[in-house]
């Protein structure tokens, strides 16, 4: 009688012994993390990577703007503190993210709406479209801005939304909460109190203890910085130069109009701290893209995510070999690792993208990485 047992057997008895491993581990909340050369239903490596993913997406003002209004109809001051429309990514949804590492929402106030003042440890930014009375109160400096001009609110500083002046006013916002959330970092406060004859008071306005233009008075002229104020406001987290104004960000971009520019990119310019000439947050920065008239950029492709506002113009972008057409204050997610190229339509007007990226993040933890190709389709080491 042979002791040998059949190869077949051998085989059977394996897979299922392994099938008995695997559901003992998945009991156990654990994952095997190993291949093997058998035919088994547990790919492991695959299933290692299929985590939910951002895909590219455009979601449209036309489609934004008129849920904004019947939000504004139904849900009042008295419902909610906030009223602001989130974009949710396909890939990632329910998960409140535009990309993995950051959301858009838009917000639209109605005439002289002033919300209370809260903070939160994600950090945000208001970039007006529509209206000249949108207004942000940050850390004492009250801001009134309009289209193009970008206001920060930064990690742990007070701040509060609303409008004046009598009209409507649409602004959009990117938080990186979701790379927050994913570090269990996010906190809220919406209790804001002063110190008023020596007690702490509760309030539901900011007391103003900065003049309206002190941003632009104290860093508003490039290259000179006064050294009789402080530069660690609210907290020290952020870049202390609180809104940004577009007449100066147009003059830059009209002054280079003519310039060659980057072929992938076409004309950029960032945001910076003018404290440390680094971007304006530590997690995620804001910049300006200008395709001029008839322009297209070479494919280009780097591991930051990006989240892309067209606000002036009209035209497309092939991402990932597949075309999508954008007009007027849509937003673009475009994931890290995408192939991406844009395209000006108009032989007469730029296009003038606002973009995030979480690029600042990557590049702290050294993950950063940029490709691009000529237009010979060779591949290019960029960054």
């Amino acid at each position: 009688m042979s002791l040998v047992q059949p190869a077949n057997d051998v085989l059977t008895n394996k897979k299922a012994a392994l099938k008995g491993l695997y559901d003992a581990l998945y009991e156990k909340n654990m994952f095997p993390f190993w291949a093997t050369s058998e035919g088994v239903d547990h790919d492991e490596i695959k299933q290692l990577m299929a985590t939910s993913k951002a895909i590219p997406f455009v979601w449209s003002y036309s489609d934004i703007e008129p849920l904004l209004q019947r939000a504004a109809e139904l849900v009042t001051m008295d419902d909610s503190e906030r009223r602001s429309l989130i974009l949710v990514n396909p890939g990632l949804a329910p998960k409140r993210a535009s990309v993995s590492t950051m959301y858009t929402a838009y917000r639209l106030n109605d005439p002289d709406e002033i919300m209370p003042p809260h903070k939160h440890s994600p950090s945000a930014i208001r970039f007006g479209l529509t209206g000249k009375g949108n207004f942000t109160g940050v850390e004492g400096e009250d801001v009134v801005f309009g289209p193009g001009d970008m206001v920060l609110t930064p990690n742990d500083a007070w701040h509060n939304h609303g409008t004046v002046g009598g009209e409507q006013a649409v602004n959009l916002s990117v938080l990186d909460l979701p790379l927050v959330e994913t570090l269990h970092a996010v906190h809220f406060d919406h209790k804001y109190t002063e110190m008023v004859d020596g007690k702490e008071v509760e309030k539901k306005v900011q007391t103003a203890r900065y003049p309206n233009d002190y941003s632009q008075r104290i860093y508003g002229q490039g290259g000179l910085m006064p050294r009789f104020v402080d530069h660690k406001r609210g907290g020290g987290l952020s870049s202390p130069m609180y809104v940004y104004r577009w007449e100066k960000m147009e003059a830059v971009l009209d002054a280079h109009k003519d310039w060659d520019g980057d072929p992938h990119e076409g004309i950029v310019v960032d945001y910076i701290d003018p404290t440390t000439g680094g971007p304006v947050f530590h997690t995620i920065n804001f910049y300006v893209q200008m395709l001029r008239p008839g322009e297209k950029t070479l494919p280009q492709r780097e591991t930051a995510s990006l989240l892309l506002a067209p606000f002036r113009g009209n035209g497309h972008s092939i991402i990932d070999g597949k075309r999508y057409d954008w007009k007027q204050f849509d937003t673009i997610a475009i994931p890290g690792g995408s192939w991406v190229e844009h395209v000006n339509g108009s032989a007469t007007e730029p296009v003038i993208f606002f973009g995030a990226t979480d690029a600042p993040t990557q590049k702290a933890l050294l993950l950063y990485k940029r490709w691009g190709r000529n237009q010979a389709g060779d591949l290019l080491r960029l960054a």
